[in-house]
């Protein structure tokens, strides 16, 4: 048995808001419960002046949904607080996803009206599934965008999640998973290790020097314990100090050194011709402090090899939540024919009917539009991309979507995905969605 199957997802059927229960309740009583009914899961806009959005969550949806169950301690809870009737809980009781799910594989770039996640079943199981879709999307598509607009930024050099501390513990390990599929090389976060099979990283923090009676000690400490390729952090108290006394106990065998306050681009120039000057041509400098895709941009001509990433990132970056909504768009009437549905309410209305989509590219294999057709599959125009996939066939998980296999599988999507798209998706100015989004009616 392997370390990820080891780790069992927790019942998730209570990570909902009650109104998902009593709308069964009353849909129960009018019989319309077990209308066969089509919801789609949609961004209305992007963060404000973003160009693009990164699917994540996917796989832990379906992780998820494999453990959404009533069994008897929430059944319990919700007779004891008469949250819905006795009807509903023996309803509750037998509960188990007999739908389909299909939608943009996890690590695929979204934009406003991508019809990214499709739930079709009954509308009593889809609906029970609503807040805790939304749940997931929005908080790690918001971290995968910011990931991997700072991915961009490094202009390929690596960075590392280590943002942990700065979150809600099971948000940290969502948060390094989301990273790695946008492009992160590693996580501090080994919870995420564990569950996912990613890279982690980690060597020492400042309260590790001041613990020794002075710097050399700890630096020797750590460097008889990791071994030489260690990276030491050089900024408890002189930088030019610290560096030299690396050097002096590591030799030009030393891995890096690493830089977490003050004026970053100087210093790391400093340090680079310092090592340099010592012989250490080949010890990495990495950087961190408050990062967020700006300060790393403004790094772009700093001699330095990694960026470590933590409050910014599991933040959003300005952008917490991808405002991702789960609408029902299609429904059965009562002779069993589907008939499309939609919201009209200011602002928020939705475009009704199963959708589907393909990506439209150019002749050199560049993205130019994102094309839904409303009912059928949009015309291909022979250089097009389709998007969707399926998930779940008839309640049954499709493999290849979830745990260290999933993540692998998005972070290549996702490399895949960002690589189509226009040279203006780089940008970190503010503007438009880089491409536009059109409907197919017909």
């Amino acid at each position: 048995m392997t370390t990820q199957q080891r780790w069992q997802q927790p019942t998730t059927s209570l990570y909902t808001d009650q109104y998902e229960l009593t709308m069964l309740q009353a849909a129960l009583h009018s019989g319309a419960a077990h209308r066969r009914s089509v919801f789609e899961a949609f961004a209305r806009r992007l963060p404000d002046g973003r160009r693009y959005g990164v699917i994540a969550g996917i796989g832990r949806i379906l992780e998820g949904i494999a453990e959404f169950r009533f069994e008897a301690a929430e059944l319990e809870f919700l007779a004891a607080n008469n949250v819905v009737n006795s009807e509903t809980i023996d309803w509750l009781a037998d509960f188990k996803f007999s739908g389909s799910i299909y939608g943009y594989a996890e690590g695929e770039v979204y934009f406003p009206d991508s019809p990214f996640l499709i739930v079709e079943s009954t509308f009593a199981e889809a609906c029970m599934l609503e807040t805790y879709v939304l749940s997931v999307l929005n908080h790690d598509s918001a971290i995968a965008s910011a990931a991997s607009r700072m991915v961009g930024a490094a202009g390929g050099r690596p960075c590392i999640e280590m943002g942990s501390r700065r979150t809600h513990e099971e948000a940290a390990v969502a948060a390094s998973r989301a990273a790695i599929i946008a492009g992160f090389a590693g996580t501090s976060n080994l919870e995420c290790g564990r569950r996912y099979g990613v890279p982690t990283l980690g060597t020492a923090a400042h309260s590790f020097t001041l613990l020794h009676d002075s710097e050399e000690a700890a630096f020797a400490a750590q460097i008889a314990s990791l071994g030489k390729d260690t990276t030491l952090l050089v900024d408890t108290y002189d930088v030019e100090n610290a560096v030299r006394t690396a050097v002096r106990l590591a030799g030009p065998s030393l891995g890096g050194v690493r830089l977490d306050s003050g004026d970053l681009l100087a210093q790391a120039r400093d340090v680079r011709a310092l090592l340099d000057s010592l012989g250490n041509t080949e010890t990495r400098i990495t950087v961190t402090s408050d990062l967020d895709e700006y300060a790393i941009a403004a790094l772009a001509s700093a001699p330095v090899d990694s960026y470590g990433v933590g409050t910014s990132l599991v933040t959003g970056s300005g952008a917490p939540t991808a405002s991702m909504v789960y609408k029902l768009v299609s429904r059965a009437d009562d002779d069993g024919t589907y008939v499309s549905v939609a919201k009209a309410a200011k602002n928020k209305a939705s475009v009704g009917g199963r959708k589907y989509a393909l990506r439209r590219l150019s002749e050199r294999g560049v993205a130019t539009t994102e094309v839904v057709g409303i009912g059928h599959q949009p015309q291909d125009d022979g250089n097009d991309r389709p998007l969707m996939v399926d998930f779940m066939k008839d309640g049954e998980l499709l493999p290849g979507w979830t745990g260290a296999e999933g993540v692998r599988r998005a972070a290549e999507r996702h490399s895949a995905s960002v690589a189509e798209l226009p040279g203006a998706s780089r940008r970190l100015q503010r503007g438009e969605p880089v491409i536009p989004t059109i409907f197919e009616t017909s």
